[in-house]
């Protein structure tokens, strides 16, 4: 595929499945995870995030900015590594705004506590097994029937 190709196959696959791993460095070193929604995808390919001030990945990336985003699906996943930065801004709280956000800070964009992170992605790395996960079963038992090397799909680099 070409690099147009890939960066579309990227999209196309945080377009599909909102709901990410949001992987962070705290101070003391820990690496973890947090389940966000993304917002929005911008055409320069940033993401953003509501959250809220106190939060663990709140916190952790005012400690450490790079991040990393993993999303996954029946026959697709992809990680996305880049950095993060923690925004306060009304105007693009109102701008980013959807029923499902209400659901979270009832008074709405001008919810004290609401935050905006944004990540600015500096590559990812995609997967696809066609078939799905049950195809990937069968193509594992044929394997060790075989003797042969799994093909689990495909994976590809991107650079963004």
């Amino acid at each position: 595929m070409s690099q147009n190709e890939n960066i579309h196959k990227v999209m196309e696959i945080v377009e599909h499945h909102r709901i990410c791993m949001l992987t962070t460095v705290g101070d003391d070193g820990a690496i973890m995870g947090w389940p966000m929604t993304v917002t929005k995808v911008e055409d320069n390919g940033e993401l953003w995030f509501f959250s809220s001030t106190g939060t663990g990945p709140v916190a952790a990336i005012g400690t450490e900015a790079r991040v990393n985003l993993s999303f996954g699906g029946k026959n697709e996943w992809l990680s996305v590594h880049g950095s993060a930065v923690v925004i306060t801004s009304e105007p693009k709280a109102r701008e980013l705004w959807n029923e499902a956000a209400a659901a979270f800070y009832p008074n709405g964009p001008e919810s004290k506590d609401l935050v905006l992170v944004r990540v600015r992605p500096d590559g990812a790395q995609y997967w696809e097994a066609p078939g799905g996960a049950i195809s990937t079963i069968f193509q594992w038992a044929k394997a060790r029937l075989t003797g042969e090397v799994i093909d689990a799909g495909e994976s590809q680099k991107v650079e963004l």
